[in-house]
């Protein structure tokens, strides 16, 4: 029995298919699986999801506390990101101008950082020893990555 062109370039495209979606839930379970879950607060991510859920929304609420303190900072940084992008947009980079611009953000974000970091080791430092070192075993890279 022999198949028709047409027969055999649908059944190509039905596996290249087939085996892309596979790849992608693959790809899906091992992100899942491989993934330091943390708690996000905007591009900071604060480890601590292994915690209880009531130590959990504790840590939260610390960490909500400190990023609203420094909300113009982060507001300012938010700013200084669009000035950065318009000079990349400029016909002519202004390098020197961008170098700046560049360090007062990495400067706003360090301060942003530190902050919540200063609100957040009280809070972790009140933990059970057990809770502690999980986050601890969070902060660890993992052997082979």
């Amino acid at each position: 029995m022999k198949a028709s062109p047409r027969l055999r370039v649908l059944l190509a495209g039905s596996i290249l298919l087939n085996a892309f979606l596979l790849a992608g839930a693959g790809a899906a379970w091992w992100s899942m699986h491989n993934q330091h879950p943390a708690i996000g607060m905007g591009a900071l991510r604060v480890p601590g999801a292994e915690l209880a859920p009531e130590q959990r929304r504790g840590l939260r609420q610390v960490v909500r506390q400190a990023r609203a303190e420094v909300r113009p900072q982060v507001d300012g940084n938010r700013a200084l990101r669009r000035q950065i992008a318009a000079l990349l947009r400029a016909p002519v980079v202004d390098q020197p101008a961008l170098l700046a611009q560049l360090e007062r953000l990495r400067a706003g974000d360090a301060m942003v950082r530190a902050h919540v970091e200063m609100q957040v080791v009280p809070y972790v430092a009140g933990l059970p020893q057990a809770d502690r070192n999980r986050i601890a075993d969070r902060l660890e890279p993992k052997s082979g990555k």
